[in-house]
């Protein structure tokens, strides 16, 4: 059987035999042979087996590696992540936001968010310590990662518990469109569940609060699972608070037919 020696291993004994390689970027190669070696130890962990090992242990086989290159203080390391035959395998310790990366990610979609440059947030990290600061595609792939994320949020189902109380709201913001600044209008759904627990149901981005919008985005709620009380079912909405737009209550009342309504006095939200 093969013995397998350990990327960091290999570096040590390379460096005692050529004292000159202590010059050349030793401690980011080391590092980088650290981390590889703990991500190829939780690999193990997770087969039941070494590479090159026979154990009764063993769940699943490597197949191959994939890249990943992490950006750490010392400079970015390039790392291979195991893949497996059957499941799936990423090392806890790259686990996106977690610890410094969860303030780095803030930081970076925050500054997205306000309108920075990918350039500027690039200057932006190499002034929070990372010498080597961070490519315009990484900034453009972790602010992608928003977008998922809140479509994942947005399309959710919504029947995982009985919501008798829905507050319909709506503010106006201003949004870049189509290469300038428009002001739309941004509706919120936000449910009360029998135990009093508050959740946002689900937001959407309009021209204007007209009764179309409104219908629309209602009728995307009950397509989630928003349920309205019948006599035959009683856990569904019951009442509905919002100001008196009319279009609101128009679409109120067209698809979620039999539903109280009441109008919002002073900070409904807040109560």
């Amino acid at each position: 059987m093969t013995q397998y020696q350990s990327a960091l291993s290999t570096l040590i004994g390379e460096v005692l035999a050529d004292p000159e390689l202590a010059h050349q970027d030793v401690f980011r190669r080391m590092l980088q042979a650290g981390l590889q070696d703990l991500v190829d130890a939780e690999a193990t962990a997770k087969i039941g087996a070494a590479r090159y090992e026979r154990s009764p242990e063993r769940t699943t086989r490597r197949n191959g590696t994939r890249p990943k290159t992490l950006a750490t203080p010392a400079g970015e390391v390039d790392l291979q992540l195991p893949k497996l035959r059957e499941g799936s395998f990423f090392p806890s310790l790259l686990h996106p936001r977690r610890r410094v990366d969860k303030a780095l990610y803030a930081v970076i979609c925050q500054a997205w968010i306000d309108g920075v440059s990918t350039r500027k947030v690039e200057h932006l990290v190499r002034a929070l310590g990372n010498d080597t600061g961070i490519s315009r595609s990484t900034v453009s792939r972790i602010c992608g990662e928003i977008d998922e994320a809140v479509h994942e949020f947005l399309h959710r189902r919504i029947d995982h518990t009985w919501f008798p109380y829905l507050f319909l709201d709506a503010t106006y913001l201003d949004v870049r469109h189509r290469g300038r600044v428009v002001s739309q209008a941004l509706v919120v759904a936000t449910g009360v569940s029998g135990e009093g627990r508050r959740e946002i149901l689900g937001m959407a981005l309009g021209d204007a609060e007209t009764t179309d919008f409104w219908t629309e985005f209602l009728r995307s709620l009950r397509e989630r699972g928003l349920k309205v009380a019948t006599d035959a079912d009683p856990l569904g909405a019951i009442l509905v608070t919002s100001d008196a737009h009319a279009g609101l209550k128009a679409a109120v009342k067209a698809i979620l037919p039999g539903t109280g309504w009441q109008r919002c006095r002073g900070l409904c939200q807040a109560s």
